[in-house]
């Protein structure tokens, strides 16, 4: 059974919206992210970052295609997989392992792995541009 989560939401917003996204996908740790550039996608990552407990300097690791923080909860594994050119490139850093490290992982452009992604185990969210100040976020698992 697929259960989903859609809201439309302002930046004031985004903390609350963070926590229902938790909230609602409780016993999940791996999360996809996909949007336009300027969807805000490493914007919503940093939030959830601080509602687990991060106190860490969040920000998108665009070059270096992974950030670890700590929070309450373990680690949080933040790809931005942007840049990787092919799946190979993914499995070379050790892609697999953080995917089933137990830990939380916050994946940019999971288009790029979707063939290794575990099929029952992650959130897909996908971050809509709707006016400079709102944006919507849809989000499902199986």
């Amino acid at each position: 059974m697929q259960t989903k989560l859609e809201i439309i939401f302002s930046k004031e917003q985004l903390s609350e919206v963070s926590t229902q996204l938790l909230q609602h996908f409780i016993k999940y740790k791996i999360y996809t992210f996909r949007g336009n550039l300027g969807a805000g996608k490493t914007t919503f990552i940093t939030s959830l970052c601080q509602i687990l407990g991060s106190t860490d300097d969040i920000s998108s690791p665009t070059f270096s295609i992974i950030n670890e923080y700590h929070c309450d909860y373990g680690k949080i594994y933040h790809f931005d997989l942007y840049r990787i050119k092919n799946l190979e490139e993914a499995l070379d850093i050790g892609f697999e392992e953080y995917l089933y490290s137990h830990n939380y992982c916050f994946i940019e452009w999971p288009e790029k792995v979707a063939k290794i992604l575990p099929n029952t185990l992650v959130v897909n969210c996908e971050l809509s541009y709707i006016s400079m100040n709102e944006r919507r976020l849809l989000a499902w698992a199986d």
